[in-house]
């Protein structure tokens, strides 16, 4: 604004012959603009400039606190969301697009595919672990869409549309659709007034129950009740699609508990009772794979320091056709650097160079780092840890946060492993300086781990990000505007004779190019025609 007020002054100068030709209605109107100009103070200027400043300084602000909550800058956004379209920018989601190629289409399901929800295997037990966290700090540990999620694996798991035929089933139906804890809880004491149902136990057991020792008779109980339905639904699961669909939710009420209770053992510090019921549920259900029951089975022998036996399992499931997950990446990194951290030395690996089981860990650990990238940051405790979420992303900083909740033991555990990570793990970005573009061992890093870990993660952890963003113009350029207004402002303050010198002079020197075509326009057009010009 203050370049405009110098140009309006500057533009009133520009020729004497001017005000001759434009007759004394124009010498009128520019004698009262210029008088205008000509009584306007240094205080106006630096009132202008102060307030440029703070407007550019409250931008600033709200981009900053937008980019930091979203990971997106709020001006870029409107401009490509609104801005472009009326500008006759094309909409990439517009259908008049050209169809994508194969490979296209191949990518944006493999995006997709990445970003899925999982379950998180090792998830805690609501009442007696998440409750006590807020009773303790005042804190929630899980987020609604976490709890939700949880809500809708329930509902899936745990119920058919053969439940309004036994009433109790009925009431867990409604039950596990309830939002208020309380009511769910009332809902599977109702329940259990008609008969002994294994799901009401579970809830019970999962909400209620506020120690691991009271959720572990709840559960052993609800083992009761669910082998019961499971042998009877067995029996008529041939008999027609509604049997048929009552044991596929039996079989799974009984896996959930057998393995909750398996973890109740571990956790009791009966680790092998543990190890025995987890290695009998695989062997008896192989095929549901989705419940992933083979990390909580790796955790806990590596508590039991079965490295062996550790490997006996990764060779079963680290396979290329199978989907990998932090746990196997990191565990197999893990034995790998056990053969070799105890020994390991950066100055002298830098002398004689990496032996060839050295040069394995090291690879090891670029893989894993390649898949997960937020682990490390975690092991080497660089970041502070939080209670794991209920449903974790692969490859995001919800699963690098249940991984080192419960693995970070046994890396410690490992003379020299941590070390090793430490000297190693970030050499893994100088092969892989493009992740959103290309992978190395695995997929291209996708894109949407940020927005989803946003969702699982409570408000109060600071979500891990990579690559890491840098940021964006719109911020950067109104953190110059507010300086630079603030400094001219006061300047202009302590110094306005000089201000006033300098601003006359520098307009003067940019708009002398202007004042050339001006004179040459006088020249070629006659005075007539530029008369009625200047009058309009």
């Amino acid at each position: 604004m203050i370049f405009m007020l110098y140009l309006l002054r500057v533009a009133f100068k520009v020729n004497d012959n001017l005000t001759t030709v434009s007759g004394p209605a124009m010498f009128g109107t520019e004698s009262s603009l210029s008088m205008f100009l000509n009584t306007l103070t240094p205080k106006f200027y630096v009132a202008l400039t102060g307030t440029s400043s703070l407007i550019s300084g409250l931008i600033l602000i709200f981009e900053w606190w937008y980019f930091r909550k979203y990971g997106t800058s709020f001006i870029e956004q409107v401009s490509v969301s609104h801005l472009r379209p009326l500008l006759g920018g094309v909409d990439n989601a517009s259908p008049s697009n050209s169809s994508p190629s194969n490979g296209d289409t191949d990518s944006s399901r493999q995006s997709v595919s990445e970003c899925k929800v999982w379950r998180n295997p090792l998830n805690l037990f609501r009442g007696a672990e998440y409750n006590r966290y807020t009773w303790v700090t005042g804190r929630e540990p899980l987020t609604y869409y976490d709890m939700n999620l949880s809500a809708q694996d329930h509902q899936t798991f745990f119920t058919c549309d053969s439940d309004h035929l036994r009433p109790a089933d009925a009431i867990m139906q409604k039950a596990w659709r309830e939002r208020n804890p309380q009511a769910r809880v009332s809902a599977a004491h109702e329940a259990l007034e008609l008969e002994d149902c294994a799901t009401a136990y579970i809830l019970l057991a999962e909400e209620e129950a506020t120690t691991i020792v009271e959720a572990e008779k709840l559960f052993k109980q609800a083992l009761k009740a669910g082998e019961g339905c499971y042998r009877r639904s067995q029996q008529l699961q041939h008999h027609g699609a509604q049997y048929e669909a009552q044991h596929r939710r039996d079989t799974n009420v009984l896996v959930y508990i057998k393995r909750r209770l398996a973890m109740c053992s571990r956790k009791l510090g009966r680790t092998r009772e543990a190890v025995k019921m987890m290695r009998d549920l695989m062997k008896e259900f192989p095929l549901l794979s989705m419940f992933n029951i083979h990390e909580n089975l790796l955790e806990s022998l590596l508590e039991l320091q079965a490295y062996a036996d550790v490997q006996a399992v990764l060779a079963k499931y680290d396979d290329i056709s199978l989907p990998k997950s932090a746990t196997i990446c990191y565990t197999a990194a893990l034995l790998k650097a056990r053969g070799v951290s105890d020994k390991f030395s950066p100055e002298a690996a830098s002398r004689r160079g990496l032996s060839t089981a050295e040069m394995n860990a090291v690879e090891a650990i670029h893989r894993a780092v390649e898949f997960n990238p937020h682990v490390p940051k975690y092991l080497l405790e660089m970041k502070s840890l939080i209670l794991p979420p209920e449903h974790i992303l692969k490859r995001g900083d919800s699963e690098a946060i249940a991984y080192a909740f419960f693995h970070l033991q046994h890396w410690k555990r490992v003379e020299g492993a941590l070390n090793l990570l430490h000297c190693t793990w970030e050499g893994t970005f100088r092969m892989i300086p493009y992740p959103l573009e290309k992978g190395h061992l695995f997929y291209p890093y996708p894109i949407c781990t940020e927005t989803a870990d946003r969702e699982l993660l409570p408000m109060f952890h600071e979500v891990s990000v990579y690559p890491k963003k840098e940021l964006p113009f719109f911020i950067l350029f109104t953190a110059g505007l507010c300086s630079f207004t603030a400094m001219l402002a006061l300047l202009t303050h302590q110094f306005p004779e000089l201000m006033g010198v300098f601003a006359k002079a520098f307009l003067s020197t940019l708009f002398a190019p202007l004042n050339f075509i001006m004179e040459k326009v006088e020249s070629i057009l006659p005075s007539s025609l530029w008369h009625q010009l200047t009058r309009i």
